[in-house]
């Protein structure tokens, strides 16, 4: 048999000498590939910004940002919590599919009915070549910089996943970073008097200000608006004296911190400006879950140095409000999970358009590395699609279908969920019920149309059950110590040490 340069074995036995490791095959970036900003709020719901209809809070630079680039209405996270959704952005796998299900560590209830699955690494596992590892061997220059929430050990921080220039934020606090040794590794020139929001951008700046001349990839992990509320009291003066919006609850302390997002977001257009990179760098802005209501241990969720602002009012409790969408963080009802994303790209993004494709979190590593004409993982299978034809306003597919496995108690009952075109399907894991929603007419899923569409049902709890079989996602058990009168007391973690 004569075999040609063309056989598609000539082709395999070329590829396996060329990529002796799982890593991506080192490439040079052409002039046409663009540097990428990612910027990730945590907690941020979808109702909280000017652009999807808030009339509180305040974000003139995000406002401006879909202005010049395109809005997502349908934008998803992988899960209603952080360290998952952050674990899918790295790797391109849906949670159930890396193993990190739930918050590192996790929620843990003794005597509910149900043990549940605990996250199989409590970090992202080492084998990972991550979104920073691909855009590293695709010629960029990589960064990161905030909350990373995917372990602690050194091996599996960001200088070890890709990211050759690097801060994290490993305390829960926005202020006094220094003296609280909130920042690693520690920089020396840090002072007590920078909040965390100014801190990550001023690193941001110095890292695209480094690479001005190479093609770079910067993922920003904004610490806000997570708890404990907090923010400069200038601006929460600034929200107090605001009237409030009577559909929203109007928390001033978490409007200052959504404008203190914003602000860093004005100071990097500001940069790219400045330099001349504005019109081939690409701005992703997006968020970890849905909005937070109100904590799920019932405490207050200002900082102690805030309380007082709130004194004997409800909103020491209540952060924010994901209405028309229902519930909030740590469900996969769409409070939880779909996320404000705007794309901001001159060069090839159309300025004040709006795409109602659906997207999430898994998308994002495909996108990136198709953008800077990379090569994926060989051994790592990415879940997402990229949605490079979607910011050039070609045809999606209407009947994509997105997937959801929150196995654990949070704000909900243990769930899965699936999206396709406008329906949706959870299958709560307690009990085997299922509910279904038509999204397009019912965006708040108040209308239970499980028994008017058993087909439907059947449908989509198939493609469900099928999607759960090819991740080897794992489900809760029965527990022995249930015990009702106890069941909703939150204990510690087995692996929190």
């Amino acid at each position: 048999m004569v075999l040609h340069f063309s056989s598609p074995i000539i082709v395999a036995l070329i590829t396996g000498l060329l990529c002796s490791t799982c890593q991506p095959t080192k490439s040079i970036p052409s002039p046409a590939t663009p540097n990428i900003i990612f910027i990730l709020a945590d907690d941020l719901g979808w109702a909280d910004l000017p652009v999807y209809g808030n009339q509180f809070n305040e974000a003139p630079h995000l406002t401006q940002l879909a202005r010049d680039g395109m809005r997502f209405t349908n934008a998803y996270a992988a899960c209603p919590v952080c360290s998952p959704t952050r674990a899918s952005i790295q790797s391109g796998q849906y949670p159930a599919h890396v193993g990190v299900i739930d918050f590192i560590t996790g929620h843990w209830r003794p005597y509910e009915e149900v043990i549940v699955p605990k996250n199989r690494t409590q970090h992202l596992p080492a084998e990972i070549v991550t979104v920073g590892e691909a855009m590293k061997a695709s010629g960029y220059a990589t960064g990161y910089f905030g909350k990373w929430h995917l372990g602690g050990a050194e091996e599996h921080l960001p200088g070890n996943q890709g990211y050759e220039d690097w801060r994290i934020h490993r305390r829960g606090t926005f202020y006094n970073l220094k003296s609280k040794q909130a920042i690693f590794p520690e920089d020396p020139a840090l002072d007590d008097s920078t909040r965390l929001s100014t801190a990550l951008t001023d690193y941001s700046l110095q890292f695209i200000e480094g690479n001005k001349d190479r093609p770079f990839f910067l993922f920003l992990a904004h610490y806000d608006v997570h708890v404990q509320l907090d923010a400069d009291q200038e601006l929460i003066d600034k929200y107090l004296n605001k009237d409030k919006w009577e559909d929203y609850p109007s928390n001033a302390v978490y409007a200052a911190m959504i404008e203190h997002i914003d602000d860093g977001v004005g100071r990097l257009v500001a940069k790219l400006e400045s330099l001349g990179l504005t019109d081939n760098t690409m701005i992703v802005f997006f968020s970890d879950n849905g909005g937070l209501v109100s904590r799920f241990d019932e405490i207050p969720l200002l900082a102690k140095s805030k309380l007082s602002v709130y004194e004997g009012s409800p909103l020491q409790y209540v952060a924010s409000s994901n209405a028309p969408l229902r519930a909030e963080k740590g469900t996969v009802f769409e409070g939880g999970i779909r996320e404000p994303m705007i794309v901001k790209w001159p060069a090839k993004v159309k300025a004040g358009s709006v795409s109602d494709a659906l997207v999430t979190s898994v998308d994002f590593y495909p996108t990136f590395v198709e953008l800077a004409n990379g090569t994926p993982p060989i051994e790592q299978e990415l879940d997402g699609e990229s949605f490079v034809p979607v910011l050039e306003e070609k045809s999606a597919d209407p009947e994509r279908a997105i997937f959801w496995h929150y196995p654990v108690y949070h704000h909900d009952v243990p769930a899965s969920a699936i999206r396709k075109g406008d329906w949706k399907l959870i299958e709560y894991l307690t009990d085997e019920r299922v509910e279904l929603y038509n999204l397009k007419q019912d965006i708040g899923e108040t209308q239970d149309l499980s028994a008017q569409h058993p087909d439907k049902r059947m449908e989509l709890l198939t493609l469900l059950s099928e999607w759960r079989v090819s991740v080897a996602a794992e489900f809760p058990v029965p527990n022995p110590d249930f015990d009702p009168d106890r069941r909703k007391e939150w204990g510690r973690h087995p692996d929190r040490k």
